[in-house]
């Protein structure tokens, strides 16, 4: 048991910066706009199919075709934002959260229909064309998909840190966080955040599908699975913080590792579940968040 934990642990650190890439996106917008997009996890499994078929047709490897997917996504978002999403911008915390909340899971629904409809029910992916492929460091693997995942995950997370704490937009996003009406009053287009937050938030979704369409394999129905991930990793992390959220990932990895390796593998979600629950009642401001006055 305790030979195979080292092992597992790296596995647990690899898979859980994909958690924290995949819920990046969703923290960014919850923690600018208060919308809670459960169809959080069908924009990553658009990202995914986006992959898998640029890699398919046009034999485009899926980490080279990252920006034709994130472009993919970038326009779904917008699409969804002025569709739906832009009606709840002056809404009351509470009314968007409870608007949003139906709006993300009747549009699961139908984005889950859709895809059902274009790809079918069947599972697909290309994580057999990297099988096999890793580096060995005192006798630890590194498959090397991950190691590009872990990667990109740091490099999304680090651009979205500069783009917040250095660009003027940045700085506009996080004062509509701390408070919308007093940056509306300082001249700052709240329209022009929030869409540009959710925008962003799609995008990152989208690297994340499709780094998951070469690690597993991708069908209609992983959306939720991926929501609920996100959504334990946002919690754990802090809602709203981008490094919180990547470190949420990270200890939700490890700690289903560790369970697969001391308790079974079939435990593994409930632990996860009950972890999101620990922390909700302990520290609802999630582990590196800050505390409200």
């Amino acid at each position: 048991m305790l030979e195979t934990l080292p092992q597992n642990l790296v596995f647990g650190l690899l898979v859980g910066a994909l958690y924290g890439l995949a819920a990046m996106g969703l923290s960014l917008v919850f923690g600018v706009t208060k919308f809670l997009n459960v169809s959080h996890g069908e924009l990553l499994m658009y990202g995914g199919y986006s992959a898998f078929w640029l890699f398919t047709l046009l034999h485009i490897d899926p980490l080279v075709s990252l920006p034709l997917t994130i472009l993919f996504l970038i326009l779904i978002g917008y699409v969804l934002y002025r569709l739906l999403f832009a009606r709840m911008v002056k809404l009351t915390e509470d009314l968007k959260i409870k608007n949003t909340l139906l709006i993300g899971f009747g549009l699961s629904i139908i984005l889950q229909n859709l895809a059902l409809r274009m790809w079918s029910a069947d599972d697909q992916g290309i994580a057999a064309s990297y099988a096999g492929t890793a580096l060995t460091f005192l006798g630890i693997r590194f498959p090397i998909v991950r190691l590009m995942s872990l990667a990109i995950s740091v490099i999304c997370l680090v651009a979205l840190q500069l783009f917040l704490q250095r660009t003027y937009t940045g700085k506009a996003i996080r004062a509509t966080v701390e408070n919308w009406e007093a940056s509306t009053l300082m001249g700052i287009d709240i329209y022009r955040v929030y869409l540009l937050s959710f925008v962003i938030g799609a995008s990152l979704a989208g690297v994340a599908g499709a780094l998951v369409s070469v690690s597993y394999s991708i069908n209609p129905a992983i959306g939720l699975e991926w929501t609920l991930k996100a959504l334990i990793v946002m919690v754990l992390g802090g809602l709203g913080s981008p490094v919180g959220t990547f470190l949420g990932g990270l200890i939700l990895g490890v700690t289903e590792s560790a369970t697969s390796v001391f308790i079974s593998s079939d435990y593994r979600e409930v632990v996860g579940l009950l972890l999101f629950i620990l922390v909700l009642l302990f520290r609802p401001q999630g582990l590196f968040g800050k505390k409200e006055k």
